[in-house]
């Protein structure tokens, strides 16, 4: 599984808006590729944000 897809299905399992930081302690990925995961899904549109700085699937 990709990088991407471990962040989207973790944000998908929260089930709330998550920022980078909770994503980190979820998925145990470095931050740095939370971060690039998530550039990513917001390229591809995957991923919006309700609020500054936290992050929910579309």
């Amino acid at each position: 599984m990709e990088t991407k897809e471990i962040v989207l299905e973790a944000m998908k399992k929260a089930g709330v808006p998550v920022n980078a930081g909770k994503l980190v302690d979820l998925t145990g990925l470095e931050r740095k590729e939370v971060d690039k995961a998530m550039k990513q899904l917001k390229a591809d549109d995957a991923i919006v944000s309700p609020k500054a700085c936290f992050w929910q699937p579309k």
